[in-house]
């Protein structure tokens, strides 16, 4: 584990449990967590490739806000929130676009904005007196692009960039061509009933792999490694050569092919960063794919996914990365399974807090973080309501 990690860690009273049950579904718990840790924190959006062209768009909704990014007439990329500053209807619907005549026009009273977000069309303008349309632009929102991946977040706590969160893995992610990457097939949402902490958890948490997780192990033996630093994890795992005696493993370790543009090291490698606190990429030879688990009540939770590659239309690439799927399918359906226990094992009045050990160095890590902003969920049991309108200061 990382020299920062380890000592941060060590300087945590509390460094030696999870987070309590009670955080797992509790509505004040949740509320705070979306003002203290999701609103201020990045979320991905899309790929720069994915709106190549002027007027293009997609759309992010989260915590009841509707975010639009879209590229403008200079080339550039912008965040808006996806309201009217007339009456705040949705300007655009779906998860992607393309303006029409490079204007933002509300299907209600058909105000326009142009794709710097200006007010540039007011039907019956003379009947408001007084207007200026230079103050009623579209709401900006922070926008980040890191390798290609945009990135926006509701609210600015003077918090670090998305590079400057994966700053100590960016070497790693280097050789992958993030800039040229292209999305294939399309954002899946996957409901799940669960607080968003627990997909989290799960993700990053590496003694499950062995237990649950057949097919990893057959490809990775005991080859999975976990650590832990300020704003992001690692996780990766080894394909070994020795072949699977599972048929879509098998052909995945078979047909595979050598990527040109990778290391040696680097040619059968899986790597999996999660970015603080809900954001994740699942780096393979073949493809890439990011994941986030976006809340939307104390136990349900959206998880969003897509794959991207580097153009390679080699029929073992095609191979490898369907097979890729077909095996990750199955990986999926065991942690849904497994976090859906969780959540319900946390019910119970029985449970309150679980000792982790040393080397569950990211939950450690992400339980301290959570601690910090929200000093209750040091409290074993719940505390009165009302808590989280006292004042409150990070640790």
């Amino acid at each position: 584990m990382a020299t920062k990690a380890t000592a941060t860690i060590q300087a945590d009273p509390d460094a030696g449990w999870s987070l309590p049950a009670w955080t797992y579904s509790d509505p004040e718990f949740f509320a705070a967590e979306m003002q203290r840790v999701i609103r201020p924190s990045w979320q991905v959006v899309c790929h720069q490739s994915d709106v190549p062209n002027v007027g293009d768009y997609h759309t992010l909704e989260y915590l009841g806000e509707s975010i639009i990014v879209v590229r403008g007439q200079d080339g550039d990329v912008r965040a808006f929130t996806n309201v009217c500053r007339h009456r705040g209807a949705r300007l655009v619907d779906g998860p992607s676009g393309c303006a029409v005549a490079k204007k933002l026009t509300c299907p209600y009273h058909a105000w326009s904005f142009d794709l710097e977000g200006k007010l540039v069309g007011v039907p019956l303008k003379q009947s408001y007196p007084g207007l200026d349309q230079s103050k009623h632009g579209l709401v900006p929102v922070d926008l980040d692009v890191w390798r290609g991946f945009i990135f926006v977040r509701l609210e600015n706590d003077g918090g670090p960039s998305v590079a400057e969160m994966i700053a100590p893995y960016d070497h790693e992610v280097e050789p992958y061509r993030f800039e040229d990457l292209r999305a294939f097939g399309r954002v899946t949402l996957r409901p799940r009933h669960v607080n968003w902490k627990n997909v989290g958890d799960n993700y990053s948490d590496g003694l499950h792999i062995p237990v649950a997780h057949p097919g990893l192990t057959r490809l990775m033996g005991s080859g999975y490694g976990v650590e832990a630093q300020e704003n992001v994890d690692k996780m990766w795992g080894p394909i070994r050569e020795r072949l699977s005696n599972n048929p879509s493993e098998k052909a995945y370790q078979k047909y595979l092919p050598h990527v040109p543009y990778l290391p040696e090291e680097r040619q059968k490698l899986w790597t999996y960063f999660k970015l603080w606190p809900n954001v994740a990429f699942d780096i393979y030879p073949d493809q890439v794919d990011f994941m986030q688990w976006l809340p939307v009540s104390p136990t349900e939770t959206l998880i969003r996914e897509i794959s991207y590659a580097v153009p390679d239309d080699r029929r073992e690439m095609k191979a490898a990365r369907y097979l890729n799927w077909r095996i990750n399918r199955q990986v999926n359906a065991e942690d849904t399974w497994l976090i859906s226990r969780v959540q319900d094992g946390m019910a119970s009045e029985s449970f309150t807090v679980g000792p982790l050990a040393e080397t569950e160095v990211a939950l450690r890590n992400f339980c301290r973080k959570i601690r910090g902003l929200i000093p209750e969920a040091r409290q074993h049991r719940s505390p009165p309501p009302g808590w989280s309108r006292r004042p409150h200061a990070a640790n």
